[in-house]
């Protein structure tokens, strides 16, 4: 904490926004719509509805304090390279989107942790730090008998906890224990989500150094693509790489999913919990943190279609190329046509040979045979099977099944195929089934196929009979 160092970081996003003259209206305005209902972005009118709707309550107290329109306020929030939202377009949408950016998102943090929290929790954060101190140790110990008796401790802590439960002596938390874990609980919660922001900002500057390097590099294409390639590599090797790959690897699996949800369920579900009045951070934790995951993805896989929209463009340039060079040649043969060189070395040509045809090693001369066609008088035959089964035959609409995957998905960020048969009964039975299973073999981005997890889907066909099959748990996302 030098002096010339604290006097060049009064630049930095998050000075600049403590220090604005309207820090309170931006602030305040920006943790309403952004952090407390934990919203990753929001388009232009959404937000400039809101903001008007911020500015007329503050207008009525606060007389000609914010004289400016909601969209000047915004644009002047999201110009220049140290802005405080970030403005993007979409893919595939004309109108622009909004999202914090992560220096503006510590302010506000920082701002929080300044309120005098009523109860503040040292005995959980002490044993926490035990935990990750012993985890740390057993995990980096390579003594086999070292690691076997702390697991032989461990194995007797057990059995001693064992034995007391069988002789009905059970050993809860007090209510201030489960308000304390609890609160730490939420605090963690939080700061993952918010730590979201900075890596998708770190992966948003590598694509942006890409588009850089592209645009004024004198490489060929192949060293250029080398370059880029070991910095990805370096990024995806990276200590943050690797834990946000292992964080999806987590995440995007059906079973950790559902025992997330299970948990908090349980947790929400305790009296001690209850009267913390939680916020809806916890319940709709799954949910954010598949958002969250997702813009990550998105911004990732942009460098990747940049990649190869550069490819293509220098396919096209190569191309561009060689005609070139072909119409200089045609452009000099014009010319030297009516005057050829007098010098016998005009041109060299390598590796030409003349092409040798032997009169022998051509085959006889053979007539083409001609076909006989008879003609013979087409007699009506009799059939000697029932036509029933041509009318019978039932047709699955393709179309139809995604329209109903897509509705589900307008409530929900994922659907798995058994709410899907609940929300709209199987018509056509086993093909139907199978006509769900192939959209989701084809579309992999979006539905997973749980291998490990087993379901029964009932039906009942044409006959009245019901009818059951058991098969691999599919889950439809966004």
């Amino acid at each position: 904490m030098e002096h010339d160092y604290l006097l060049k970081l009064r630049q930095h996003p998050t000075w600049r926004l403590l220090c604005a003259d309207n820090s309170p209206l931006i602030i305040s305005f920006f943790y309403r719509v952004f952090i407390q209902p934990n919203c990753r972005s929001l388009k232009q009118s959404d937000l400039i509805e809101k903001l008007d709707d911020s500015l007329f309550h503050l207008r009525q107290i606060h007389k000609n304090k914010y004289p400016k329109s909601a969209k000047a306020y915004l644009t002047d929030w999201a110009n220049g390279e140290n802005a405080f939202l970030r403005k993007y377009y979409a893919q595939n949408s004309d109108e622009p989107e909004f999202d914090l950016t992560p220096a503006s998102e510590k302010a506000i943090e920082w701002l929080h942790s300044l309120e005098q929290k009523q109860f503040i929790g040292t005995e959980s954060r002490l044993l926490t730090v035990f935990e990750l101190l012993e985890d740390i140790l057993q995990s980096t110990q390579t003594d086999p008998k070292q690691r076997i008796a702390e697991l032989e401790v461990q194995k007797l802590a057990i059995d001693v906890e064992i034995a007391h439960l069988q002789q009905g002596a059970v050993m809860t938390y007090d209510p201030r224990q489960v308000k304390e874990r609890f609160y730490q609980l939420e605090e963690t919660a939080r700061g993952l989500l918010m730590d979201f922001r900075q890596v998708e900002e770190n992966f948003r500057q590598l694509d942006r150094r890409t588009r850089e390097k592209i645009a004024t590099s004198t490489k060929n294409k192949g060293d250029l693509l080398d370059d880029i390639f070991n910095e990805q590599d370096e990024i995806a090797g990276s200590d943050q790489g690797k834990s946000f790959q292992a964080f999806w690897g987590l995440l995007m699996s059906p079973a950790k999913q559902e025992e997330l949800n299970e948990l908090i369920q349980q947790v929400l579900a305790l009296e001690e919990v209850q009267n913390c009045e939680p916020d809806e951070l916890l319940p709709r934790m799954k949910y954010h943190l598949l958002e969250a995951g997702e813009k990550v993805q998105r911004t990732s896989s942009g460098l990747v279609e940049q990649l190869r929209r550069y490819l293509d463009d220098q396919v096209w340039l190569e191309n561009k190329r060689i005609m070139s060079i072909i119409y200089e040649i045609e452009k000099t043969a014009v010319h030297i046509k009516q005057i050829p060189p007098k010098s016998k070395d005009f041109i060299y040509l390598e590796d030409t040979k003349a092409q040798i045809n032997l009169a022998l090693s051509r085959t006889l001369f053979r007539p083409t045979s001609r076909s006989k066609i008879t003609t013979e008088k087409l007699m009506g035959g009799v059939a000697n099977f029932t036509s029933d089964l041509l009318y019978t035959q039932h047709y699955v609409d393709i179309e139809l099944l995604q329209a109903r995957i897509n509705k589900a998905l307008q409530a929900q960020e994922q659907v798995t195929l058994l709410e899907l048969c609940q929300l709209y009964p199987l018509e056509k039975g086993m093909s139907e089934l199978v006509a769900y299973f192939n959209l989701a073999c084809q579309d992999s981005a979006n539905a997973v196929i749980d291998t490990e997890k087993e379901v029964k889907i009932m039906w009942r066909n044409l006959e009245g009979l019901d009818k059951v099959a058991s098969l691999p748990q599919v889950i439809f996302t966004r």
